[in-house]
């Protein structure tokens, strides 16, 4: 892949079509909006839809028309991962010619057995044919790394070493590479995101430095809990974020963030909410825990 010269700031959203945006998706697209025309920088939207059988018809338009409907414009055309195969499979052919990576035949069960780690026991079997998944031979484990919101992060060191799947035995892409030779693609310079992908950050620098590639910065966001510690996510049955009055929720989206919007805001035009949110954007702000209880009731009550 072209390595793409980092001359400007270019962020991302980068949301999956199992289901419409909900609060929790908008925190997420606001902080990475506003980060990225704080800096005069670009804001890019990806669909990833990889994952065929967690997709709903139309969730990518619907999406896309929220974003649109709360002011959050992008930049360039949007991108979905579901046109990037080819790009996909010639990294994994790279990888591949290069011994970083190797088939592997083994279960959940077995690995389960392992006590839940890969021991990389198919590294040196040589393995070819159908019905084996793809891993990374891991040369750069990352237990830690510096996240520009939530500070050092760090995880267990044998998960770190851990050789990850890159390519499953279902024949679907995983999700560690497709959005990092994603990232790589749209010359990404800073991730801005929930901090449910903070340690998977950690497998994200190590196919980076694989491929002798730059990785961008991040920068994690709390993520919005319920009482009983769920988080708002399409698969807890969090609802899709009301359009008709878009000012209330980005009002609630920055004090969630912790930039002190003032109240008179919500009278605003979405236009005028979104150029203050801007301006007025200071990631320092923005809380270091990974989770914030977050408890109105209208954004919180499942779908029926």
């Amino acid at each position: 892949m072209e390595k793409r010269p980092q001359v400007e700031y270019r962020g991302r959203f980068a949301p999956s079509p199992s289901g419409p945006l909900h609060f929790g998706s908008l925190i997420a697209a606001l902080a990475s909006y506003c980060q990225a025309k704080s800096a005069a920088g670009k804001w890019l939207v990806r669909i990833e839809d990889i994952d065929p059988p967690r997709e709903q018809p139309g969730a990518d338009k619907a999406i896309l028309d929220t974003l649109q409907t709360f002011g959050l414009h992008w930049d360039e055309e949007v991108l979905y991962q579901s046109q990037q195969h080819e790009l996909y499979l010639d990294t994994l052919d790279y990888l591949k010619r290069q011994g970083l990576s190797y088939g592997c035949n083994c279960s959940r069960a077995t690995i389960k057995k392992m006590g839940g780690i890969y021991q990389g026991l198919c590294r040196d079997l040589q393995l070819s044919g159908n019905n084996l998944g793809t891993r990374l031979v891991n040369h750069y484990p990352f237990d830690e790394f510096n996240d520009n919101v939530q500070g050092r992060v760090t995880q267990p060191a044998d998960l770190a070493h851990e050789d990850f799947i890159i390519h499953r035995r279902d024949g679907l892409f995983a999700y560690q590479l497709a959005v990092v030779v994603d990232d790589i693609y749209q010359g990404i310079t800073e991730i801005v995101r929930g901090c449910d992908l903070l340690q998977p950050t950690c497998r994200q620098l190590t196919l980076f430095k694989t491929l002798d590639i730059n990785a961008p910065h991040y920068a994690h966001v709390p993520l919005a809990v319920t009482e009983q510690g769920f988080k708002l996510s399409k698969q807890n049955g969090a609802p899709a974020i009301d359009g008709h009055r878009p000012q209330e929720l980005l009002y609630q989206a920055l004090r969630f963030l912790g930039q002190q919007p003032p109240t008179e805001l919500v009278d605003a035009s979405i236009d005028e909410v979104i150029d203050y949110a801007v301006q007025h954007w200071q990631l320092n702000r923005i809380p270091k825990d990974e989770q914030i209880i977050y408890t109105n009731p209208a954004l919180l009550k499942p779908i029926n």
